[in-house]
């Protein structure tokens, strides 16, 4: 066991209170979510910043000493990497992410160039027990994945963000709704269900005025796959309505087709069950009928409303609405419509207090 000084803490460790002052040992658990300490070894100046507990954004530089969480990657628009069998103090292995996830790199994307190689310094201890300095590993998460739950939502609307790749205004559609609900004087809830570690996503939907967020590293998980993304969405889904907000509004990250599980989710009958209204951000108007298509043949869905990229201008949208028969709304341009929209859709056309009328 030796003592390290941090210079940044990366939002995965989000829940584990650390200070800068750390004790780390060379023993290395190679799973998912154990937090190490690593030092940079390279500069970058792209994709070159860190998330923190905070929510900021920070500039990493080479000799910096950061906190992350060992996890695997799967984008198709970033760095892709895998979690290593074994790790000894003193190896390299790679940053693939801005939320601090740690990983052997197998795959990088030209227009970031290389990611940051860092030196492994040891695992970050944790001393749980009392009066006792027995180091435990500490771990990403302030509560466990529970594989077997029901998901039980109290019958309160769910409104569900479904895309056709990354960067197709998913979160920039969910803030909106939720800006637009909460003006109404709902109270709506939020969540991201799949993807990788980064708390980005769900402070714009604090911002945007979700009273109680959450995303699936508060129960462990650091990266989603087909395997845990239906009990963490279940999990979340169960959480948040037990606090009996008047509708829930949830995120799934990356695209229909992808490694992070939103199919298997779209598939889970005990979920499919629970949604009132879908969203569609689509990035054109052939990504939009191709998603249409897809939600049909593969799950027996059909989306509410379109929204993202294919409808930044009113070419896009009409093509959405004539050639789909869905409506659709610019979330940026015509955020009030879109979500006055999908009030209508799940019947909080009772609004409590409307500010923007």
């Amino acid at each position: 066991m030796k003592t390290v000084i941090a210079d940044k803490i990366a939002s995965v460790a989000q829940h584990r209170g650390l200070k800068r002052k750390l004790q780390v040992s060379t023993d290395i658990l190679c799973e998912e979510g154990v937090l190490l300490a690593v030092r940079i070894l390279n500069s970058k100046s792209t994709y070159n910043t860190l998330e923190l507990t905070s929510g900021r954004m920070a500039k990493v530089s080479r000799g910096d000493i950061i906190v992350g969480a060992l996890g695997h990657r799967k984008a198709l628009f970033g760095y892709s990497g895998h979690l290593p069998e074994q790790l000894a103090t003193g190896d390299t292995i790679q940053v693939l992410n801005i939320g601090g996830v740690l990983g052997i790199c197998d795959s990088i994307n030209a227009n970031f160039g290389p990611p940051f190689d860092a030196e492994v310094l040891g695992t970050v201890l944790e001393f749980p027990y009392l009066g006792e300095r027995i180091g435990v590993p500490a771990r990403a998460g302030i509560d466990r994945l529970e594989p077997n739950m029901v998901v039980d939502t109290g019958a309160i609307p769910i409104v569900v963000l479904a895309g056709t790749s990354m960067d197709s205004g998913k979160t920039a559609a969910a803030s909106a709704i939720i800006s637009r609900l909460r003006h109404h004087g709902h109270t709506v809830d939020a969540f991201k269900a799949t993807g990788v570690s980064l708390r980005r996503d769900i402070l714009a939907m604090e911002d945007a005025g979700a009273r109680n967020t959450s995303i699936f590293t508060d129960y462990g998980v650091i990266t989603t796959t087909e395997e845990n993304g239906p009990p963490v969405t279940r999990m979340m889904l169960t959480r948040l309505a037990a606090d009996r907000p008047d509708v829930i509004v949830f995120e799934l990250g990356d695209g229909l087709l992808g490694a992070y599980g939103v199919e298997a989710i779209l598939k889970d009958e005990g979920i499919r069950a629970t949604i009132t209204c879908l969203v569609l951000c689509a990035n054109d108007p052939v990504a939009a009928w191709g998603g249409v298509r897809l939600l049909h043949d593969e799950f027996g869905l059909r989306p509410d409303v379109v929204t993202g990229p294919a409808t930044d201008n009113l070419v896009g949208t009409n093509l959405v609405r004539d050639r789909l028969g869905i409506p659709a709304f610019n979330a940026i341009t015509h955020g009030a419509d879109l979500g006055d929209a999908v009030a209508g859709i799940i019947d909080l056309n009772g609004m409590k207090d409307d500010t923007t009328s």
